[in-house]
């Protein structure tokens, strides 16, 4: 899908949708929000007496009541001072309540993130992920402490001064509407059409340079080895150009924006006074009202303002809530299973699936339950757990269009190693994510001890399989806490016998502080094959039933293969060991092989 065709896709709610629902996120703090109104319109009104009571003092003035006109200064002094306090309650009600609701979308934002990893995320943009959790969600800021409540105290201020100007002259009040409509609704209406869809285009076009950046930078090696920098910085600096010729549309529609509104301003102040002079030359209003009315609107505009000055923000504002929300709402291709949820889950086969749990035990008693029971209950802790069995059964998958297995049957008895040869994308790897249940089969079925992996709650299935992926990923942190994420909470003598297993302990023991040494960022300052030996080691630590390790010899040495092998023959009278490998070498510890011929197919 090429950058526009995104964009188009992502623009497919409009603003009054994206308001909607974004508004509907205040419910929890709705006492907040009602409080920071009625602050924000008593402070507002509080402005405009100033001006109104600063007419009404020169006329008392002019009429010889001195007196009079003092204590009106002494209230424009309270009421100045009281608009001070009031529009900072305002304020704070406001970004308290729009901080909290951050706080809550980032929450859900992560949320949602975990339901649809890893399938609806392998191969998303990063870049574009962490533009969505940083600047987007910050935007949002601006809608919740800028926008819900100035809307609604412009209304009521609005109407309010309107019924003001109105006891005057009915047709003054009308005219005062007509205004406020105007400045407040039409022109920002307007200005958000003009650019609304290139609110989007800009928060799209940023998302993906963060990912251009990212990946840059990721490659900073090979694009100095081969020579590609100067390719790159032209890359960089076409699609930085192309970001700001947006941002230079969105400042001119902003100067437009402002200049229509200033302009409408000034009309609509002279029509008053305009309006107001001939009526009171028809009898139908006195001087006062000619210049309280004028005094009235001329100080009203800045609620309706301070609406059509948003319009210019609120163009990118929406665009970020619109992609907040497409990603909160995004389904996953894997429907997760919680422990208490018995039912097949959504998409299983009815072929293979049903009848599955009539031939098991159950979840409590039958040959999976039994092996998770004897696990800890807490997450991570599986020690004293028996090998589990797993086959997978006339199992067809494709990643959307690409055929991937076709009618694929395996049989993998419990405490043996099995190990699967065969040529790149033959589908080795798919298999075992298939095992995980990162995606579900379209056809067949993946089962362990018997019971479709459909069927089994998604956590207990985590606990009882220990997976090892091609490139292991490591956190910006210790060697020790990289090797932990197998086993939270173990103790630093697990965490080093499992290293011992995978052949790195000797090798953590040399760095300046050992188990304690920061690894760098990705994993930076760690080989390929170090970096292959801790996420071995924390397979180890895991120590579930079944063991799935995809090539997990492909970066090391034949010395520290051979050690690794070792380890692996030794767990296999505690664990059932799925071998995926392309190297002979590796194949040389499975108790039985199985080729897998070439299954990918458009």
């Amino acid at each position: 899908m090429s950058g526009e065709e995104k964009r188009e896709t992502a623009a497919r709610r409009s603003a009054t949708a994206i308001m909607g629902k974004l508004i509907g996120l205040v419910s929890p703090l709705l006492p907040v929000m009602v409080l920071a109104v009625a602050l924000g319109t008593a402070g507002y009104l509080c402005a405009i007496s100033l001006t109104v009571l600063a007419g009404k003092a020169l006329l008392l003035g002019m009429e010889g009541a001195g007196a009079l006109a003092g204590r009106l200064f002494v209230c424009m002094a309270v009421l100045a001072v009281m608009r001070g306090l009031l529009h900072y309650a305002e304020q704070y009600c406001n970004h308290f309540i729009a901080f909290k609701l951050l706080a809550i979308i980032r929450h859900r934002v992560f949320a949602a993130l975990r339901r649809l990893c890893p399938a609806k995320l392998e191969g998303r943009e990063r870049g574009n992920l962490i533009s969505i959790i940083t600047t987007d969600i910050e935007l949002l800021e601006v809608f919740y402490a800028h926008t819900i409540s100035p809307i609604a105290i412009a209304v009521l201020t609005c109407l309010i001064v309107a019924g003001f100007i109105g006891s005057f002259q009915p047709a003054a009040g009308v005219l005062a509407v007509a205004a406020y409509l105007t400045v407040g609704v039409v022109i920002p209406l307007q200005n958000g059409r003009r650019g609304g869809g290139r609110g989007m285009a800009f928060r799209t076009a940023f998302g993906e340079l963060n990912s251009f950046v990212l990946d840059s930078l990721r490659g900073l090696d090979e694009t100095v080895q081969y020579g590609c920098g100067q390719e790159r910085e032209n890359s960089l600096q076409r699609r930085s150009q192309e970001l700001a010729k947006l941002q230079r549309e969105l400042s001119r529609l902003e100067g437009g924006q402002r200049s229509w509104t200033n302009l409408a301003i000034l009309c609509y102040s002279f029509a008053m006074l305009f309006l107001t002079l001939w009526l009171e030359q028809g009898g139908a209003m006195t001087f006062e009202g000619v210049l309280l009315c004028t005094l009235a609107m001329m100080g009203s505009f800045g609620p309706v303002a301070a609406l059509s000055s948003l319009s210019n923000n609120l163009n990118q504002t929406l665009a970020s809530g619109e992609r907040v929300l497409s990603l909160l709402e995004e389904e996953p291709v894997v429907e997760e299973i919680p422990e208490t949820d018995r039912s097949v889950a959504p998409g299983a086969a009815a072929g293979h699936g049903s009848g599955v749990a009539d031939a098991a035990t159950g979840y409590g008693t039958g040959a999976l339950g039994a092996a998770a029971s004897d696990c800890s209950v807490a997450d991570g802790e599986t020690s004293g757990a028996a090998p589990l069995a797993a086959q997978a059964e006339q199992v067809d998958f494709a990643y959307q269009e690409e055929g991937i297995l076709r009618d694929f049957s395996i049989e993998i008895p419990r405490g043996q190693i099995v190990g699967i040869h065969g040529a790149s994308g033959s589908g080795k790897s798919t298999f075992l994510k298939l095992l995980m249940r990162f995606w579900d089969v379209q056809a067949g079925r993946i089962a362990v001890e018997g019971e479709d992996v459909r069927r089994i709650p998604t956590a207990r299935l985590r606990r009882t399989q220990a997976y090892v992926t091609q490139e292991t990923y490591l956190f910006h942190d210790s060697v020790a806490n990289n090797i932990a994420v197998g086993k939270p909470g173990a103790s630093r003598e697990e965490i080093m016998e499992a290293a011992k297993k995978a052949s790195v302990h000797d090798f953590i023991l040399s760095l300046p502080k050992g188990y304690d040494t920061p690894v760098g960022e990705l994993g930076d300052t760690l080989s390929g094959g170090e970096k292959q030996r801790i996420g071995i080691a924390r397979a180890f630590l895991h120590d579930a039933p079944l063991l799935l390790l995809d090539e997990p010899t492909s970066n090391l040495d034949s010395l520290n293969e051979g050690i690794i092998l070792k380890s692996l023959r030794a767990k296999a009278k505690e664990q059932t060991v799925v071998l995926v490998s392309h190297r002979d070498s590796t194949m040389s510890v499975a108790d039985r092989v199985v080729e897998m011929e070439q299954q990918r197919c458009s």
